[in-house]
């Protein structure tokens, strides 16, 4: 029998408030403003982008960090990445594997250990294990003795926690779970859940090819409540085929009667030519730019009005939820899966295809091919595609965006300070270039404080974009 981790009993999800709260109003704009920053590509999840990393950053590299890592005593996070899905959803730009075997993942699972056993080797296995997140694909598409075996061999290599405090999430599909399932990862340590709905309206979860009833949501939902999961996000999708404005609003509405503590509601970016899937959708059949406005308008006249806090780009929270407590105590961070009200201090160890780490002061991305994912580890290497060190500048400007997508505000004093330097000056041609956004309204000058508007929180990659070098620099890696 698989051993089960401990888990403390956690705290009920968060309902609805019984009392109703004068809400404020969700943000005027004029169409025109909106449509000079567009909604699509790099949701900056973090700085540096991928795009500016480097092919010839090695294993090597890597391993130093990790050893610096050690010395440093950093907490450690960890991210699994699950590319399995029984069906392609058409919409989809992850790295997926399309089967509808079970078994196939066997295979992986055995290399994931690998990956874990060469990592391990550079790594002081005695930090706590904070965080955890199993994300894809579809985590769930494995079944609950491979669920079993993959906790089995991440404790065994490095540690997991059983604090009360862990934080250890995972992506559901609605379609690929049950009761039992949730039972299953409560029992393994799991007490943060995303469920993926993306629409409830028949129509469109077709064109998608993403068929989900919406009872298979309301009941994951329910499960959960009563087994007292921490928390708990749903995903929704704006922008797809065959949305608009009224059909969101009905699945807004039906999703807001389920009182989930988190929310991401998503921009669809059609790019065909760089996603194949995608081009199983037909672009006439997408919303148009007026009617994606619509949608927005929408979207935060619904939240606002049931109580949910915009946190930044795509993530609301209920007031009371742990993401918005952070903000509101200027503790808010961000990784790669998004928004966290964990310390950023920890260095965070991607795992799978595709995974992304982020290590000291390196990031790295392993390869997004499977064959080449599994020639990597079968040859006993640790599987790297590209990473870059960062510099000082880097450093600077990843602090500097960081706390503007989280705090929605930079103090350029206390930025100053902490690094030692005059960020009057040296933004100086950031602070020029962020003109346009504050005279559209996007962001506010109060001295030596920049402040998000609720307008500018929906387009805050553009504000975080200033704050970066230009891609393709020099060597980066010294």
């Amino acid at each position: 029998m698989k051993r089960l981790l401990a888990m403390p009993e956690p705290p009920m999800l968060v309902s609805a408030t019984s009392a109703h709260q004068e809400m404020p109003d969700p943000p005027a704009w004029d169409d025109a403003s909106l449509d000079r920053y567009p909604s699509g590509g790099d949701p900056y999840l973090c700085y540096p982008p991928p795009g500016a990393w480097r092919d010839d950053f090695t294993e090597g590299d890597l391993q130093a960090a990790l050893a610096r890592s050690n010395r440093r005593a950093r907490t450690l996070a960890l991210y699994v990445h699950l590319p399995f899905c029984r069906k392609i959803c058409f919409y989809c730009n992850r790295a997926t594997v399309a089967t509808k075997l079970t078994r196939q993942a066997d295979p992986y699972i055995s290399r994931l250990d690998r990956e874990m056993v060469l990592a391990r080797r550079h790594l002081d296995t005695a930090r706590e294990v904070t965080q955890l997140h199993w994300g894809g694909g579809t985590p769930t598409f494995l079944t609950l003795d491979q669920m079993s075996d993959l906790i089995d061999r991440l404790d065994a290599r490095f540690g997991l926690s059983g604090s009360r405090e862990r934080d250890y999430s995972i992506e559901v599909d609605p379609r690929e779970a049950d009761v039992f399932t949730l039972r299953h990862l409560q029992a393994l340590g799991f007490n943060r859940l995303s469920l993926g709905v993306q629409d409830l309206d028949p129509q469109v979860q077709r064109a998608v090819n993403r068929v989900q009833p919406r009872i298979l949501t309301e009941a994951l939902i329910d499960e959960a409540d009563r087994l007292g999961f921490r928390s708990l996000n749903l995903d929704l999708i704006a922008g797809l085929p065959g949305q608009t404005r009224d059909s969101f609003a009905a699945t807004l509405e039906q999703v807001i009667a389920m009182a989930p503590p988190r929310l991401r509601v998503i921009d669809y970016e059609h790019q065909p030519q760089r996603v194949p899937v995608q081009r199983r959708i037909q672009a006439e059949t997408l919303p148009d730019a007026a009617e994606r406005h619509a949608i927005l308008r929408t979207t935060l006249a619904q939240l606002t009005a049931a109580g949910y806090v915009h946190i930044g780009l795509d993530q609301f929270a209920r007031p009371d939820d742990s993401l918005a407590v952070a903000q509101h105590q200027g503790r808010l961070s961000r990784r790669f899966q998004g928004y966290t009200s964990h310390q950023p201090q920890g260095d965070l160890l991607g795992l799978g295809v595709s995974a992304f780490s982020r290590i000291d002061d390196v990031y790295s991305r392993n390869p997004e091919k499977l064959a080449a994912y599994e020639a990597a580890l079968d040859a006993s290497h640790l599987p790297i595609a590209r990473g870059m060190r960062l510099t000082f500048d880097d450093r600077v400007r990843r602090h500097a965006i960081e706390r503007l997508l989280c705090d929605m505000a930079l103090d350029l004093d206390a930025l100053g300070e902490r690094f030692g330097l005059d960020a009057e000056r040296y933004f100086a041609e950031t602070l020029r270039g962020l003109e346009g956004p504050r005279h559209d309204g996007l962001l506010e000058r109060h001295g030596s404080r920049l402040l998000v508007t609720p307008l500018g929180r929906l387009r805050a990659q553009h504000l975080a974009r200033a704050f970066a070098a230009p891609l393709a620099p020099p060597d980066r890696s010294a």
